[in-house]
């Protein structure tokens, strides 16, 4: 799988979760899951530019 079509369903299924559990009524688990998502998808970017070419 490409790289950043990981990244992209990495930030688009944490965005969808965080959706969910706002609508349940909870508002801290969003930011988190949000933020996980990013902290993994910038990971994969980083090692990304580091490999050697």
């Amino acid at each position: 799988m490409d790289t950043y079509q990981t990244m992209y369903f990495i930030l688009f299924n944490a965005i969808t979760n965080a959706i969910e559990a706002q609508s349940r009524g909870n508002y801290e688990m969003p930011v988190n899951i949000i933020i996980s998502a990013q902290q993994n998808s910038e990971e994969i970017f980083v090692e990304l530019n580091e490999a050697p070419k």
